[in-house]
């Protein structure tokens, strides 16, 4: 994912940075089997009365059901077949083609390309995108997308440029 620093004519702009989408693949809509809709609460609780304020707005979004656990495709071997840009979250987004013709959306990691062939499962190699028990990755390796509870998925370090450190293993 690339980060586009800005010269500093202003104060202002010393310190900025932003996204560059010039590494998301190019003309391609989101896979529709793969997205739902989701429907704007604008601050409003199931009465109609606003119960936060000043949200609501912006342009509409359908929901990218993003695969946290890839548990069920242990050994399986799957291609990155695109990038995207989602909405709903910080990160973009990799389309996974599985070799058995199934398609999955993870979180994309900084490094991944498109043609890489990722795994998961303890037999998987430790690659950028593989997904691995905890206590198989070498102490100071970073991680992302960590489950709390075994069978659960993914539920810390999921936003862009998080990542946590194994200090330690049993």
């Amino acid at each position: 994912m690339g980060i586009k620093t800005y010269k500093p004519k202003t104060s202002s702009l010393r310190y900025k940075t932003t996204l560059s989408f010039d590494e998301l693949s190019k003309g391609n809509s989101p896979l529709k089997s793969l997205t739902r809709g989701k429907v704007s609460r604008a601050g409003r609780d199931s009465s109609g009365r606003i119960s936060v304020r000043r949200r609501g707005g912006g342009h509409k979004r359908r929901y990218r059901e993003i695969d946290f656990g890839r548990r069920d495709k242990f050994g399986i071997p799957a291609r990155v077949v695109s990038i995207e840009y989602d909405p709903n979250r910080s990160s973009n987004i990799a389309l996974l083609v599985y070799r058995d013709g199934d398609k999955r959306y993870i979180v994309a990691p900084k490094g991944i390309k498109i043609g890489d062939v990722l795994e998961s499962g303890p037999n998987a190699p430790i690659r950028i995108g593989n997904a691995l028990p905890l206590e198989d990755i070498p102490v100071g390796k970073a991680v992302h997308n960590i489950e709390l509870n075994v069978g659960k998925g993914g539920q810390l370090v999921r936003g862009a440029g998080g990542y946590a450190m194994v200090l330690a293993s049993k």
